[in-house]
């Protein structure tokens, strides 16, 4: 039976072949500052006096991208749109996750002619990462979007569990969590209007609606932003199909992919 939907609208000189990492879609695996990354081409070029779009999807983590992706990252790659990552570890967004993030955007931006602009899109503890590095650096950001992403440090993993990845014990991640937190980081995105779209299960118990999706929609509507929450009835933290294969997630990357936001 199909499940019911709620809506709420509220540098690489060169690439140089690295194993040990296998994609679901052909593409090339490489490493920056002793970290692997990847990039998948397309070979349609992009559009006349205009810069590669991409998707820059996060976890990069050892099998992510994984098998169930593909259907989405074929659409992506046959319109014409590159996707990228980079592996940084269990880094809970922390800033030496971000610094890396800085060293991929700079080496595919400046050397193999993409977008200034770029589309992300985080898959659970992708969220912490993506959306952390997008607060500081919101005018390189086309779109988010969003598969059940971790929004809140203090709900998943918890503070005990990520303040080492932030060189911090917990209470000093607890004084410091406005600055680390992507749920209190969302101002810089909504004046540079980036448009966030979110797709999120009722029945998560590991990355709850409502104490991630459900309060960046909250607080991104109250901020002036542009937010699509799509709320998946009976579904939780699972591999279920329709995660990956959801035309309104890819419909949204697709629309704003074209160039920069007017």
């Amino acid at each position: 039976m199909k499940k019911p939907l709620a809506y709420l609208t509220i540098l690489l000189l060169s690439l140089e072949p690295s194993q040990g990492k296998r994609l679901p879609v052909a593409g090339n695996t490489f490493e920056v500052a002793g970290h692997s990354a990847f990039l998948i081409l397309p070979e349609k070029p992009p559009a006349p006096g205009q810069l590669r779009p991409w998707v820059w999807y996060a976890p990069t983590l050892p099998g992510l991208p994984g098998e169930e992706e593909k259907w989405m990252l074929t659409r992506f790659i046959e319109n014409g749109i590159a996707v990228a990552g980079i592996d940084v570890g269990e880094s809970y967004g922390s800033p030496a996750g971000r610094r890396l993030y800085n060293s991929l955007y700079q080496r595919l931006t400046k050397k193999h002619g993409l977008s200034a602009q770029a589309c992300l899109l985080g898959r659970s503890r992708g969220g912490l990462m993506l959306y952390n590095w997008a607060a500081e650096n919101p005018v390189k950001v086309a779109c988010i979007a969003g598969i059940y992403p971790v929004c809140n440090l203090a709900s998943w993993p918890g503070l005990a569990k990520s303040c080492k990845a932030y060189n911090l014990t917990e209470l000093e991640l607890a004084k410091a969590l406005k600055e680390h937190n992507p749920i209190d980081r969302l101002a810089p995105l909504a004046k540079a209007r980036v448009p966030i779209f979110h797709i999120h299960g009722d029945m998560d118990s590991v990355v709850p609606l409502e104490a991630n999706s459900g309060i960046v929609s909250n607080r991104y509507l109250k901020l002036g932003g542009s937010m699509t929450l799509k709320i998946i009835k009976n579904q939780g933290h699972n591999m279920w199909t329709g995660w990956f294969r959801d035309e309104d997630l890819v419909n949204f990357i697709l629309q704003h992919a074209a160039g920069p936001k007017k």
